[in-house]
C-alpha cells in the first residue's frame, strides 16, 4: 500500500496559525503486514499506568492512585512504547458493531486503553485519566512523562462523537497543559465528513477486522495536521428546554445583547447551551434532519442498524422535516431560508451588530 496519508486531528483555537503541521509521519512506509505482538507493544502502556488511571478514572479523583502501583524510584522512558494510544468506541455508531469491535481492540492493545464512551465521558478521562497520567509524570516517572507527550487518541464513532472529544480535549487549552493529544478517527458514522477530510476515509471495511489492525499500525506513525475550532454559544429567549447533541451542553443563563434587535420581545436572560463545533456549523434544515436523527437513535435504537440504514432514515427525515416540505406548504412565505433566518455578527473589538445578508440560493 501507499504511505499513509490519514491526518491525526490537533485541536487549537481558531486564532492560531493555519499553516498545518507533520508530525510522526514516514514518507515511503508500506503496508506490508504487522505482527500482533509487535503492535501490541507499539501501542500498550505498561500494566501499572494502565490500572492507575483506571482506578482514577472509576474513583473520580485523579489523585486515588494505590502506592501499589507506582515503581519505586520512577520508570525509565524506555518503558514507553513508541506510540501509547487510547481508543473511545461509540457503540451506537456503525450499525451498532461496537460490543464487537471494542473486543478486537482490547486484543490488540489492552482492556484499560479501550473505553466504551455509555461508560467512560471522555471530559473523565481527561479529568481522571490524562491527570493521574500527568500526575505519576510529575513524580518523577520517566516513562510516564514520555506516555503523556507521545499520546494519541482514536474515536471509532461518526463526526459527532469526533467532535464531542475533541471538544473534551479543548479543556486542555484553558489550562494550559500541552501537549494536546492528536486524534484519528476509525469512521463509523453516517456521513463521516471529518473523517474524508483528514484522510481516514468515508466508512469503515466490511472486512473490519483485519482493517482494525492495519488502521491502529498507520496510525501510530501517521502525521499530524491542525484543526481550528470555534465556540459556539446558542442562547433560547423563549426558554425552550432541548435535548441537545453531545456537542452541546447546559451552560449558565446568558444576558443577552440588548443592541441586538432579535425580532421578539426577549427576556434579559435565556437559557444557554455552549459548545466546540469543527469543519462546518449547520443550521435550518440540514441541522433539523441530524437532529432528528440523533433523537430517533436514543429512542428507537433498533431502526439505525447500519451505514445503508441510516442513509435510508436521512432521507426520510429530508422528505419530511425539511422547511420547505413543512410550514412552507401551509405558507409559501416562509420559502427560502432569508424568509426564516436572521444572521448577524459583531466584529472582534466592536459594540454594533451587522446584519448579514441570506443569499437567495
Amino acid at each position: 500500500m501507499d504511505a499513509p496519508t490519514e491526518k491525526f486531528v490537533a485541536s487549537r483555537p481558531s486564532t492560531a496559525d493555519s499553516t498545518p503541521m507533520r508530525g510522526c509521519g514516514l514518507a515511503n512506509l508500506t503496508w506490508v503486514g504487522v505482527d500482533k505482538e509487535e503492535l501490541r507493544q507499539r501501542l500498550m502502556m505498561p500494566e501499572y499506568i494502565r490500572l492507575a488511571m483506571r482506578d482514577c478514572i472509576k474513583r473520580k479523583d485523579a489523585t486515588a492512585i494505590p502506592d501499589h502501583l507506582l515503581l519505586p524510584g520512577g520508570a525509565v522512558a524506555d518503558m514507553a512504547p513508541h506510540a501509547p494510544m487510547v481508543v473511545f468506541i461509540n457503540p451506537k455508531s456503525g450499525g451498532r458493531h461496537g460490543p464487537v469491535l471494542k473486543e478486537r481492540l482490547q486484543q490488540l492493545m489492552s482492556e484499560e486503553q479501550v473505553f466504551d464512551l455509555t461508560e467512560v465521558k471522555p471530559h473523565e478521562f481527561v479529568r481522571y485519566g490524562l491527570a493521574c497520567l500527568e500526575k505519576v509524570a510529575a513524580e518523577g516517572d520517566e516513562c510516564a512523562k514520555e506516555c503523556r507527550a507521545r499520546l494519541r487518541i482514536m474515536v471509532a464513532g461518526g463526526d459527532g462523537t469526533v467532535g464531542w472529544v475533541l471538544g473534551c480535549l479543548g479543556e486542555l487549552n484553558k489550562d494550559a497543559k500541552s501537549p494536546i493529544p492528536p486524534v484519528g478517527v476509525i469512521p463509523l458514522g453516517t456521513g463521516n465528513d471529518l473523517s474524508r477530510s483528514f484522510g481516514w476515509g468515508g466508512s469503515f471495511p466490511f472486512a473490519w477486522r483485519s482493517a482494525v489492525k492495519r488502521t491502529l499500525h498507520r496510525a501510530s506513525m501517521g502525521p499530524v495536521a491542525r484543526l481550528d475550532s470555534w465556540k459556539i454559544l446558542v442562547s433560547m429567549p423563549s426558554g425552550e428546554v432541548v435535548d441537545p447533541p453531545y456537542s452541546l451542553k447546559p451552560a449558565e443563563e446568558n444576558e443577552l445583547d440588548q443592541g441586538l434587535d432579535a425580532g421578539i420581545d426577549a427576556p434579559p436572560m435565556a437559557k444557554t447551551y455552549e459548545g466546540v463545533f469543527y469543519n462546518y456549523l449547520s443550521i435550518g434544515m440540514d441541522a433539523q434532519v441530524a437532529y432528528g436523527f440523533h433523537h430517533l437513535r436514543n429512542t428507537k435504537p433498533y431502526l439505525a442498524q447500519g451505514p445503508i440504514s441510516n442513509k435510508i432514515i436521512y432521507s426520510s427525515f429530508g422528505c419530511t422535516q425539511g422547511w420547505f416540505c413543512t410550514p412552507c406548504v401551509s405558507d409559501p412565505g416562509l420559502r427560502g431560508l432569508r424568509n426564516i433566518l436572521k444572521i448577524h455578527i459583531k466584529k472582534v473589538n466592536c459594540s454594533q451588530w451587522e446584519e448579514i445578508a441570506v443569499p437567495k440560493k
